[in-house]
């Protein structure tokens, strides 16, 4: 029952429980397997939200104006970088605030005329575009979107996207 739990302790936590089930010591030849994750913690008076991010940022909507908080450049797991503790951002928030967490299955995904990734940008782009929308309806774009953009072609990889009004 911690009442101060920032994302980031989680994400830090998570890492060395992960490191040591798939017993990596840092060694060559071991298992590099790990995983990208994107974690928030909204304290209970819904006006300070704790986000940390292996790899996947955080995309919020404050006043109509988009606004990304990176994710650190490291993994859940082993990185032969060094094991630096993960960064947590502090975000005061508003009722009314849309925010996105994500993998990123939808922005790698091959399609359209060039047959490319759909990308970052086109994401972002997207999610301007509909943010403000009902949440159901932000839902069927994003699957519609999809779709097209993909067209006959294989899906890539899973995907994750959790859209959140406070």
């Amino acid at each position: 029952n911690n009442h101060n739990l920032q994302a980031n302790t989680v994400l830090n936590l998570l890492r060395d429980k992960t490191m040591r089930a798939l017993h990596q010591t840092g060694k060559i030849g071991e298992a590099a397997d790990g995983m990208d994750v994107a974690f928030c913690v909204l304290n209970k008076d819904r006006k300070i939200l704790h986000y940390a991010g292996a790899f996947n940022p955080l995309i919020l909507f404050q006043g109509g104006e988009l606004i990304e908080y990176r994710a650190d450049r490291m993994p859940i797991g082993i990185h032969y970088g060094g094991e630096k503790p993960f960064t947590n951002h502090v975000i005061p928030v508003n009722r009314g605030d849309t925010l996105y967490i994500f993998s990123d299955g939808y922005t790698d995904q091959f399609g359209g005329p060039e047959g490319v990734k759909y990308k970052m940008a086109n994401f972002r782009n997207l999610l301007t575009e509909i943010y403000y929308r009902p949440m159901i309806e932000q839902r069927n774009i994003l699957e519609n979107e999809f779709a097209k953009w993909k067209g006959t072609g294989s899906q890539v990889d899973d995907i994750t996207i959790i859209g959140v009004r406070l």
